[in-house]
């Protein structure tokens, strides 16, 4: 495993001995401690002491294993965004290239509330084919959440990726970004765009009465049924806009459709609808690529963040000192891009496999690629 050493930045502060070239131990410690099922520093420090023999095998420990106390030092030193860009390049090294969709979407760490300080607010970029972060964010907060997309949009690689976003996300800009970071947008149209947003309602309210003439629409129509609820979902593209001004069509990057996601639930007779609607670039060509990019999205509550709450207890972490909070979010996600790619266990739960990974050494020293010092 390629991990960083000396080129993460620091902030001054008192922590020899291990600010002096100790770093990339107390790294892989923290990373092996979390991948094992710690939620906390005192539960990292309490794992890398009793763990001391085996991690001896690959790495120095000169000072020992140190204490819960100079972890959270470290991490909450450790330069957040320099973190974050290592994690972006341990992670291309797991999962490789990004492919197919990659829903952006962000999350709060609730226990990241300090005093009157605002909780931290990560946003993350979330490959859905290999169920692997691609990278994060750190925001104060969500009304930040538009800048913490640039910048991450900013430092991935998105050649041949559809990218969703939520509604936060629909901005020209950020549009105009991804397609030239090589990738296709997916944007959930709503009222923060408000003549975009009611030109495509509009539009698709005026098909569904009267008929969509010679406007080319193409759908598609899933079906559920799941503890007595029935739930259709139906999505139609538009490839075509020629019904829209010329002026708000000009403004988007290579827009080139529209969609609605309609979905129908009855459950014990009552029927509920909920309608959706998109605007998508040139490489989103039928009501089937819509579906497949709007599930994706649907999928990073259940994939990324259901997980980090109830597998890796998110939301009860209450580290928060520092960078602290952003640095223990990455180890989290990376750990979980770990858990994702292993081939050893697949029928494993992820909390199975963090506790086979805690008992089994060879499984954990191969999830976490090491080898036996020299």
């Amino acid at each position: 495993m390629n991990l960083p050493g000396g080129g993460c930045a620091m902030r001054h502060g008192g922590v020899a001995p291990w600010r002096r070239g100790m770093v990339r131990e107390m790294i892989v410690m923290a990373l092996g401690a979390v991948l094992c099922g710690c939620n906390t520093w005192v539960e990292v420090a309490n794992w890398a002491e009793d763990h001391q023999p085996w991690l001896g095998e690959y790495l120095d420990l000169k000072h020992g294993t140190p204490s819960h106390d100079t972890f959270g030092r470290v991490f909450s030193l450790l330069d957040g965004a320099v973190f974050e860009r290592c994690f972006r390049q341990w992670i291309s090294g797991v999962v490789g290239a990004a492919s197919g969709v990659v829903a952006i979407d962000g999350k709060t760490l609730c226990g990241s509330r300090d005093g009157h300080n605002t909780a931290l607010h990560m946003v993350s970029a979330f490959a859905t084919d290999s169920g692997g972060c691609l990278g994060q964010e750190g925001t104060q907060g969500k009304g930040h959440e538009i800048e913490g997309i640039k910048a991450l949009l900013g430092a991935l690689t998105l050649k041949g990726c559809i990218v969703t976003i939520d509604a936060i996300g629909c901005q020209k800009d950020i549009a105009a970004q991804i397609v030239a970071a090589g990738g296709d947008y997916v944007l959930v149209v709503k009222d923060n765009q408000g003549g975009l947003s009611e030109a495509v309602q509009d539009f698709f309210d005026e098909g569904q009465r009267s008929g969509f003439g010679d406007t080319p629409l193409d759908c598609v129509e899933t079906v559920e049924k799941n503890h007595g609820r029935l739930e259709t979902r139906r999505y139609t593209w538009i490839p075509r806009l020629d019904w829209m001004e010329r002026s708000m069509r000009s403004q988007w990057k290579k827009l080139a459709g529209v969609g609605m996601v309609e979905r129908r639930r009855e459950i014990g007779g009552q029927l509920s609808v909920e309608r959706s609607f998109y605007i998508g670039s040139q490489g989103i060509d039928s009501a089937q690529t819509l579906a497949k990019a709007a599930r994706g999205h649907w999928g990073v509550e259940n994939q990324l963040h259901w997980v980090l709450d109830v597998v890796f207890r998110e939301d009860d972490c209450r580290v928060r000192r520092g960078h602290a909070a952003r640095n223990f979010s990455a180890l989290r996600k990376f750990a979980l891009s770990l858990l994702r790619q292993d081939t050893q266990y697949p029928k494993r739960s992820l909390h199975s496999r963090r506790q086979t990974a805690d008992r089994n050494a060879s499984y954990r020293a191969s999830l976490l690629g090491l080898q036996p010092r020299g």
